[in-house]
């Protein structure tokens, strides 16, 4: 069954943003993940919280998710990751189908 990541993030360093971005992408198509939304416009619609950039992330299965995330190469990103941003950060199965 499908997974997915679910990151609400807030950027602390433009330069370590993106470095850990390029890094992270790469790691999540090595693990066959693709990404559905990558901080576009988000409005509040309710609620009482701005609404921070969000990332949602596609993988084949939460097996796969955890591999990747447990994975060295992600490892390499999330060295970066510490000091570039601050995030919220889930992980969920996908709908079962009917």
């Amino acid at each position: 069954m499908t997974a997915y990541v679910i990151s609400e993030v807030e950027m602390r360093d433009l330069d370590g943003f993106e470095a850990y971005r390029v890094l992270a992408a790469k790691t999540i198509a090595q693990f066959g993940g693709r990404y559905l939304v990558r901080g576009g416009k988000a409005e509040l619609a309710e609620g009482k919280l701005p609404p921070k950039a969000i990332v949602i992330v596609e993988l084949p299965s939460m097996a796969r998710l955890k591999e990747w995330y447990a994975s060295p190469e992600y490892a390499e990103a999330l060295k970066i990751r510490a000091g570039a941003l601050e995030r919220r950060l889930i992980f969920i199965e996908g709908v079962v189908p009917a």
